[in-house]
């Protein structure tokens, strides 16, 4: 199947492929949303103004995947929905730089509250795949 991906949603991913990270913004309760909406969840309102987002955040929930899915990366791999500097709102990916080998340890290096940073593909293509979190020293 084809599907239009619509106006608010192609242009954060050209943004990805430039390497940028872009939140939609309310300007009546100042709230940014990644990924970017066309309307505002609380105030109902269009969102027509943009900002760029720091490559820098906080994981705000995470998990282990232990099992296969088709078209997924061969597991165990970590996802992680992580709230980014400036957002108000998470956006999940792929989380590298966990000891996946000890999971006890990687419970610990994925907790809430965890900084990451974003890190992105040498050829982004403006896809979500563009870029991936790693976890902050």
């Amino acid at each position: 199947y084809l599907y239009s991906i619509g106006t608010t949603a192609g242009k954060f991913l050209s943004a990805l492929a430039g390497k940028q990270l872009l939140a939609t913004y309310c300007s009546q309760c100042n709230r940014a949303f990644v990924p970017p909406r066309s309307f505002c969840e609380e105030c109902f309102v269009p969102l027509d103004q943009w900002r760029e987002l720091s490559h820098t955040g906080v994981i705000e929930a995470a998990t282990i995947v232990s099992e296969s899915f088709p078209g997924m990366p061969v597991p165990p791999y970590a996802l992680a929905y992580v709230k980014l500097d400036g957002a108000d709102t998470a956006l999940g990916n792929f989380l590298r730089g966990v000891d996946l080998e000890n999971l006890a340890t990687a419970r610990y290096q994925m907790t809430i509250g965890t900084r990451v940073r974003v890190e992105f593909t040498d050829r982004p293509e403006g896809r979500i795949t563009d870029f991936f979190y790693v976890l902050s020293n």
